[in-house]
């Protein structure tokens, strides 16, 4: 029998929360609320054929308490989010240190004119944003996913010390856009190793991290090495830093949470590509919308990245002291990201986070714009306003990409759409790529009025998914389970995922 989709990892307070489970998933959602409400019900009552798991798993299972729960996730984090971030932190450095090469005689170095420079920008975007979802399929093959992204970073390792010895724009070219084909895999793939690891009420702090590793630095080689030796068994729970209660109470909990089970062993079933899936991706209004959410951050972001150090130079700045004002705003921007997170975390809310960090880049980039012209003489106003930009652009792609996975039903969908999602909000680094040109220093109309228009255009986007959302919600409130079935089948309920009227969406 098909029963009602419930979100009770992503609601606001007391709201019935109902969510993107599908017809493995829902069952579980019973087991969920025990999971998280220790009250003094029966444990007869608690079990409801969760798939995957017996009844003495279950029994075992709920016997777990919730700091034993929560020491277990923290010394995930311990192993995990280090490791991710830091290699997170070098991808980052290694796209986006052609800013800082530019101020230091890049372009004087390999005879470039005219828009060679963001030519090169663009070009890392064209497999970056192509090869995301093939990236994706082919870590979804290695049993160990630490082979895959081991061999990523070794591959972008190289490209880039090549970068560095290229004698022509030529050079520069190639190796930029083999820089995009190998990191390309990174992001998305530490989505889903994220997800694999922790419940969805869980996930977007997680996440988050990865933007304050921008603002560390340090040995990093030694990070690496580090971070590399401790991802052996990732995605699977036989690592053996963790004791057999332990994995064994990841392995019932990822069940229970995520309907599926993980791959610990190498023994999931390889499924043939589902087209008719891949079609409800594509055809989904509200991932369109979260692109444009999602571009409110990286077209702003990639064009103020790749043009930071040369802003700080404009200011009268020279070039060591404007590498080093470059810091401080991500800086900013990192901590704003990782503590509203929790918050939204704790909340379970949102669009309310996305909205706030929005409207701060449409006041920094409405500022921006009409005071850059005047820079040297508003150095303090525009320096803030630079940094109350990156405060608005950090935090808004965790809360986004968590926002849209809880608000897409079933498994197969969840990992395709999240795939098609990223990939269509990445193509907004070609745009990013173009609109700050060199010949408009200081006043960069094109790239402070871009950025302004994204912001804009995301704030419509967020609203209107917010009513959206709502009026979905509001529109079957009152509809039971049984006259979802009799006027639709339980087949077509199924099929529909997270347009059936039992599904309600997240906020």
């Amino acid at each position: 029998m098909a029963r009602r989709y419930r979100n009770s990892l992503d609601g606001i307070h007391n709201r019935s929360y109902e969510n993107s489970l599908d017809a493995e998933e829902k069952a579980g959602v019973d087991t969920i609320d025990r999971l998280e409400d220790h009250s003094p019900e029966p444990k007869k009552k608690m079990h409801k054929d969760l798939p995957g798991l017996s009844q003495e798993d279950q029994e075992w299972l709920f016997d777990i308490d919730e700091k034993e729960q929560s020491r277990i996730f923290h010394k995930v984090d311990m192993r995990l989010v280090p490791m991710l971030a830091s290699l997170y932190l070098i991808a980052q450095l290694d796209r986006a240190n052609i800013g800082n090469a530019k101020i230091e005689g890049l372009e004087a170095s390999l005879g470039m004119e005219g828009n060679d420079y963001n030519i090169a920008l663009m070009l890392f975007f064209v497999p970056y944003v192509l090869c995301e979802v093939p990236s994706n399929v082919l870590l979804s093959k290695f049993s160990r996913p630490s082979v895959y992204i081991g061999i990523l970073v070794v591959c972008w390792g190289t490209i880039m010390t090549c970068m560095g010895t290229t004698q022509s724009f030529a050079g520069l070219c190639v190796t930029r856009f083999l820089l995009g084909i190998f990191e390309a895999g990174f992001f998305p793939g530490a989505i889903w190793l994220t997800s694999q690891w922790y419940p969805p009420n869980k996930t977007q702090g997680r996440m988050a991290m990865f933007y304050l590793s921008s603002a560390a630095s340090g040995a990093f080689s030694g990070l690496l090495a580090a971070g590399l030796a401790q991802m052996d068994g990732l995605g699977g729970y036989e690592a053996s830093w963790l004791t057999p209660d332990e994995a064994k109470f990841l392995e019932l909990s990822h069940i229970a949470l995520r309907g599926v089970k993980t791959n610990a062993k190498g023994s999931t079933e390889k499924k043939r590509f589902n087209w008719k899936v891949a079609k409800a991706v594509v055809t989904d209004w509200q991932l369109y919308l979260q692109t444009l959410v999602y571009w409110s951050n990286v077209v702003p972001n990639y064009g103020l990245k790749f043009t930071m150090p040369t802003i700080m130079q404009n200011m009268g700045f020279e070039s060591t002291t404007a590498q080093l004002l470059s810091a401080p705003p991500y800086v900013c921007g990192a901590v704003a990201a990782v503590s509203s997170a929790l918050v939204a975390d704790k909340l379970r809310w949102r669009a309310p986070f996305i909205l706030g960090f929005q409207f701060c880049l449409v006041v920094a980039f409405t500022v921006l714009f009409v005071f850059a012209p005047r820079i040297q003489d508003n150095v303090a106003l525009c320096y803030v306003m630079v940094c109350l930009a990156c405060i608005g652009l950090y935090p808004i792609i965790p809360g986004n990409a968590t926002w849209t996975v809880n608000n897409l039903a079933g498994p197969e969908k969840r990992a395709m759409g999240i795939a098609f999602f990223t990939m269509m909000g990445n193509s907004g680094g070609f745009a990013g790529s173009f609109i700050f040109l060199e010949r408009e220093s200081p006043r960069y109309p094109t790239g402070f009025g871009s950025a302004l228009g994204f912001a804009c255009s995301g704030i419509c986007a967020c609203l209107l998914l917010e009513f959206l959302y709502f009026a979905h919600n509001k529109r079957y409130k009152g509809m039971t389970e049984e006259e979802a079935i009799e006027k639709h089948g339980e087949q077509k309920l199924a099929d529909m995922g997270d347009k059936s009227p039992l599904f309600v969406y997240g906020y």
